[in-house]
């Protein structure tokens, strides 16, 4: 049965269909990822206007019929994080974070933590300044919400002992994406190579609100061995990259 629902959503991505349409990917509080069509909102004079773009926080009224996607009926914006697109580091950094989100919550399942964690990353990352040639991947505030997003999806990182041994005392010196934890000196048998201030950072990240991530002040090691603690949890959870990283 047909059905109308209304909701707040996060426009993760957008693509033409026709000459006047556009698919939608959104993620939602109410039902999680949705795949919708906006129709006529590429008409100079379409009623939704600049509402659907990617990063826009809006809420929608997503009608719901036969085939898969559903159907746009109306749009009201909340925020439209026009300082996110309109300025190229934070554009970078925030596209990463849309990946993160498509890759990682794929089905129409609600996760109200991952919704919260998407909107917070948003906000915050309207006050990082733009800093050109710097890393986007390396940002702190899309580190940390990457973490939020491997933790509510419950691929959090143990990083309190050994996962092999239960050893707390001994340096832990690596990570092992298989075991989901840091491994000592003495089990480590290949684990990407972690630092200490790589796993101070990452624990600072975790338990740091999103927009406070940047006054954490991480070194450049710190960051590189948060990236790959994330890069391999989604190449071993996920079996993916992100290509806004690896490109």
């Amino acid at each position: 049965m047909a059905r109308s629902t209304t909701t707040e959503a996060v426009v993760l991505r957008s693509f033409r269909l026709g000459e006047a349409d556009r698919v939608l990917h959104v993620y939602t509080l109410e039902r999680g990822r949705v795949g919708a069509v906006a129709k006529g909102v590429r008409k100079t004079k379409s009623r939704f206007g600049g509402r659907l773009e990617p990063f826009s926080h809006v809420e929608l009224v997503l009608h719901q019929g036969r085939g898969d996607l559903d159907t746009v009926t109306g749009a009201s914006l909340l925020r439209s994080h026009d300082r996110v697109r309109s300025e190229p580091y934070r554009l970078q950094v925030g596209t990463i974070g849309l990946e993160a989100m498509l890759r990682l919550f794929t089905e129409q399942e609600a996760n109200e933590r991952a919704f919260t964690a998407l909107t917070r990353f948003l906000d915050a990352l309207e006050a990082v300044p733009a800093s050109a040639g710097a890393r986007a991947a390396l940002e702190p505030v899309v580190l940390s919400f990457q973490l939020k997003l491997l933790w509510v999806s419950g691929y959090m990182p143990h990083l309190g002992s050994c996962v092999e041994c239960g050893e707390e005392d001994a340096p832990l010196v690596a990570f092992l994406p298989s075991a989901g934890g840091v491994l000592c000196a003495a089990c480590d048998g290949g684990g990407i190579p972690l630092s200490p201030d790589g796993l101070h950072g990452i624990r600072t990240l975790l338990h740091t609100p999103i927009a406070d991530a940047p006054a954490a002040e991480l070194g450049e090691r710190a960051r590189r061995d948060t990236l790959a603690v994330v890069t391999g949890s989604y190449e071993h959870h996920g079996g993916f990259r992100l290509k806004t990283v690896s490109a």
